[in-house]
């Protein structure tokens, strides 16, 4: 796996096929045609070469592959990748019991929640995406990206609900 370059077709076991969009010394940074972005280690021996690219020296850096996949992505914005609610969860449901015994306990199906927390991070990556890319100064920028990141934190409460650890909430890391 170590000859693989930015291009190359892979399929993994869990994800299916995918495209090499950064090479680094550890990892391979694929975006998958139904799970979306993954960071996949190079000596992960499952990862089956479809079609292998020549490593370019000329590597393009991290930032020009994002600035191309945000064109594409505001192109074609209809299309949102695929994120799976963890196997435990399906056919679940909330339930709502207020404090006040004279009103009616909710029920909610837990893919119904989860569908609206995907759609809440969605519309925070459109939003950061937006800021990325606005007439703001830097540090404007970085403080508008702060509070984002802030927001991630408070929603780290339901990774719980994800199947796949690549799709959790992240926020500020301490050091």
């Amino acid at each position: 796996m170590e000859n693989l370059g930015i291009g190359s077709r892979v399929k993994h076991p869990d994800f299916g096929n995918g495209v090499i969009i950064q090479v680094s010394s550890e990892f391979f940074e694929i975006v998958f045609i139904e799970h979306g972005w993954r960071r996949i280690k190079r000596d992960y021996d499952q990862l089956e070469v479809i079609e292998a690219m020549e490593p370019d020296r000329d590597l393009v850096s991290l930032e020009q592959v994002e600035g191309m996949m945000i064109k594409v992505l505001r192109r074609f914005s209809d299309l949102q990748e695929i994120i799976e609610m963890g196997d435990k969860w399906i056919g679940g449901k909330m339930i709502l019991e207020p404090g006040k015994r004279d009103l009616a306990v909710k029920e909610v199906p837990i893919e119904t929640f989860f569908h609206k927390i995907v759609m809440v991070r969605d519309r925070l990556r459109v939003m950061e995406q937006r800021i990325n890319s606005s007439n703001l100064n830097d540090e404007e920028k970085l403080n508008l990206q702060q509070y984002i990141t802030r927001i991630y934190g408070s929603l780290t409460t339901f990774n719980l609900l994800f199947k796949y650890k690549g799709d959790y909430f992240t926020g500020e890391k301490t050091s």
